[in-house]
């Protein structure tokens, strides 16, 4: 129990640290909440063989909750684009594929893996949408639908929680909607299908 209060502080320090350099490309001021993790981890697909994408794990909450979901962590792919959270990562997660880069860039970091990745059965996301402009937003859900299997879902979370709909969403049919109260801030948890 102790040892999982100081890798929580650990990482809640690491974030804030990384936060504080830079803001607009960490989008959150704390990892998220093991309630908002869980929210987004209960939309995993059901094949155990698929190959599931996180877009901005950070220190890896949504990730731990992946894996306890029951995601083998080779079959995780995580794209983080600060070089300090993916090295954390790759210690937390050895057997996942961590991937220093742009998510927007993530056709061609998934075809450039020693296994190319095809395809994936979800995306689970944590960028900050809202801090990018419409057309970026536009371009990383073509991506996204690119990427995704035919009945893939793309599970996306804001912390703008009277919208109903993610920026770049547009293409996509709207699966479920859920505010999570229990996250700093409150967040709302958007599931997208292809």
């Amino acid at each position: 129990m102790a040892r999982k209060i100081i890798a929580a502080i650990s990482d809640s320090t690491l974030f804030l640290r990384e936060w504080l350099v830079n803001p607009q490309r960490t989008g959150a001021v704390a990892p998220s909440s093991p309630q908002l993790a869980a929210a987004m981890a209960r939309w995993l697909p059901h094949n155990p063989e698929s190959f599931v994408l996180e877009l901005g794990p950070g220190t890896g909450a949504v990730t731990e909750a992946l894996l306890k979901r029951g995601l083998r962590e080779d079959r995780l792919v995580a794209i983080e684009n600060n070089p300090a959270l993916a090295k954390h990562l790759r210690k937390r997660f050895p057997r996942a594929h961590i991937i220093t880069g742009d998510a927007w860039q993530m056709d061609t970091l998934l075809a450039e893996l020693p296994l190319p990745v095809k395809s994936v059965g979800a995306v689970i996301s944590s960028l900050p949408l809202l801090n990018f402009s419409k057309e970026q937003a536009d371009a990383l859900a073509q991506k996204i639908r690119a990427v995704l299997d035919p009945r893939g879902r793309w599970v996306q979370y804001s912390y703008h929680i009277v919208k109903n709909r993610s920026r770049g969403a547009e293409d996509f049919r709207l699966v479920a909607s859920k505010i999570v109260w229990w996250n700093l801030p409150p967040a709302r948890v958007h599931v997208f299908q292809k």
